[in-house]
């Protein structure tokens, strides 16, 4: 993978001080001296104390990555909303876990997205999943092609720069078609999975606009600004307002929805390669689709 810039600055910087302000941490650096990448300045082989001038070019040549663990590929088709050099944005199904699990340790989203590369020939790359999905949430996840990639968006994730918009079907109507939620969150001392409210857990916060008004439920666009565990579902649960199918926090099943009424149907963010704001958007999936349109 190779990393191409061009100096525009008008005073001299050394090339240590230039890739800091591109995000390239030290341990990127010590991966690329040690395991088989190389810094280039104007084509020559460069050290991090040498210094650019005004239209120097830098190349940064990322080392071939190899997956730590024994990583088994799965050759199901993808539904690919997005594809560049960097990056890969995958509409994931419910029903399949984002990470390769003891529960799930052959057919997740990575094992797909590396059954993908295998297919394709890539070399040198692994998956890097940046943003992930409960099981039962289907909608759009965002893998990096390269750690570079994977860092600098974990970086936005961070500052929330990144924005994530959900659709959910809430049991029961609101009363405010408009809601901000502030409540923290912590584990569920009681169980391993769970999750509850508690003012000595960790902030988040979400918001809910209404969409649609359905018999009894609620269609809702909900944006997180912050990423926390079952966060929606937790944040709806304890407003009395539980997830269609969301049996972990007191939502029923109601045939067609057999899992938790929830999609990543949007997420937006700024390419730091191509230097613009990438928009994606993903279509509700048909069990959602079927239970709004029979409960209009």
């Amino acid at each position: 993978m190779q990393i191409n810039w061009n100096y525009a600055g008008s005073s001299p910087i050394k090339i240590r001080t230039f890739l800091k302000s591109k995000g390239v941490s030290r341990r990127l650096l010590t991966k690329v001296r040690y395991q088989g990448g190389s810094i280039l300045l104007n084509g020559e082989e460069g050290r991090k104390t040498d210094k650019m001038l005004q239209n120097d070019r830098l190349t940064l040549l990322l080392p071939s990555e190899k997956s730590k663990k024994l990583l088994v590929p799965s050759y199901v088709p993808l539904d690919i909303l997005y594809e560049d050099r960097d990056f890969l944005i995958i509409n994931k199904p419910a029903g399949v876990a984002s990470i390769p699990s003891s529960l799930h340790p052959n057919d997740s989203l990575v094992n797909r997205v590396w059954g993908y590369y295998k297919l394709k020939q890539y070399q040198g790359i692994i998956p890097h999943i940046v943003t992930r999905l409960d099981r039962d949430t289907s909608g759009i996840v965002l893998f990096g092609k390269h750690r570079y990639a994977h860092s600098l968006l974990d970086e936005q994730l961070k500052s929330h720069q990144v924005q994530k918009y959900y659709l959910a079907i809430l049991t029961g109507q609101l009363r405010n078609q408009h809601v901000l939620i502030n409540l923290p969150i912590s584990r569920d001392p009681s169980s391993i999975i769970k999750r509850q409210v508690d003012a000595k857990g960790v902030a988040a916060s979400s918001e809910l606009r209404q969409v649609q008004c359905l018999k009894n439920y609620s269609l809702c666009r909900v944006q997180l600004h912050t990423g926390k565990t079952h966060q929606i579902r937790v944040h709806c649960s304890y407003l009395k307002h539980p997830l269609v199918g969301d049996g972990l926090y007191g939502g029923k099943i109601c045939m067609p929805m057999q899992r938790q009424a929830l999609h990543c149907e949007q997420l937006i963010f700024k390419h730091p390669f191509l230097d613009k704001v990438i928009n994606i958007k993903c279509n509700l999936p048909h069990d959602m689709q079927t239970f709004i349109q029979k409960n209009n």
